[in-house]
């Protein structure tokens, strides 16, 4: 069973995910800025993290940099979940460190590929 880590400010896109991930046999640990964030990913250290990029506090930018500069979370892999879609966005989450890049909204089962092709694999309940 995987343990995700959502960090995303949006409380309806925050519960949309939750209740996704539920669905798909995950844990799910939920931070709303990015310290907060930081800190559940240094503690938890989970199989993989979806960042929102806008934060109220420190952007994704700053969370990334802090995560893979760090031994214990730098392995972890990072999707960045954004509403940033402007041409350009994704290379630049990419040299930022993020593993792969996601504009919202999010299409699930794109979700579910970038996910498996990082190494974590969810499904169904049955």
């Amino acid at each position: 069973m995987a343990d995700i880590l959502v960090i995303e400010d949006n409380l309806d896109n925050m519960l949309m995910m939750k209740r996704w991930l539920s669905s798909m046999n995950c844990n799910t640990q939920e931070a709303l800025t990015g310290m907060a964030g930081i800190a559940a990913a240094h503690k938890n250290l989970p199989s993989i993290i979806l960042l929102d990029i806008n934060l109220p506090d420190i952007d994704g930018y700053e969370v990334i940099s802090n995560l893979k500069s760090s031994a214990d979370t730098k392995n972890i892999p990072v999707i960045a979940i954004t509403s940033n879609a402007m041409q350009g966005d994704e290379d630049k989450a990419k040299r930022a460190g993020f593993d792969d890049y996601m504009s919202k909204p999010v299409n699930f089962s794109s979700l579910i590929s970038k996910m498996s092709s990082l190494g974590v694999y969810v499904s169904y309940k049955s």
